[in-house]
């Protein structure tokens, strides 16, 4: 399925870009989040036509991203959560917790946005976890998880 993309995608290519991907890939999520549109005729003259706002949509979204960054330096946060004695936790803290306290402590983070490659955390003490905002942006955070 070949399709041009209206902003960068990692691992994918840039603004601008005719790319062939699997078609599934393409339906369900590349096209439904509006990150793409298949490549006809009629797609490629209206994608010119607003090529420099589009450059100029993606810039501010770049440069809002590394504001966020910047504003995450040496960012730590600290939960409470459920735990044994030896450490381990009842339940686990994911994605969704982690962005709850850093939007809390004034930075607006996504669930989507908070990659933790190992899975969820489950035991106590410190932890560093990935906020991958924007496809060129990214930065660690650590967050310490301490018993009840």
């Amino acid at each position: 399925m070949e399709l041009i993309l209206l902003e960068k995608v990692q691992n994918l290519g840039d603004l601008g870009e005719k790319v062939n991907v699997k078609p599934g890939y393409g339906r369900n999520y590349l096209v439904p989040t509006g990150k793409a549109v298949p490549a006809t005729k009629a797609n490629i003259a209206e994608f010119e036509a607003r090529r420099a706002e589009l450059e100029k949509l993606a810039l501010q979204k770049l440069s809002t991203a590394e504001e966020r960054v910047a504003a995450l330096v040496d960012f730590e946060i600290t939960l409470t959560a459920n735990a044994s004695e030896e450490g381990k936790l009842y339940g686990s803290i994911g994605p969704r917790e982690i962005a709850d306290a850093v939007t809390e402590k004034g930075v607006q983070v996504t669930k989507a946005e908070v990659i933790m490659g190992e899975g969820p955390i489950r035991y106590t003490g410190e932890h560093v976890v990935l906020l991958h905002l924007h496809a060129d942006v990214g930065t660690e955070i650590k967050v310490t998880v301490n018993p009840e």
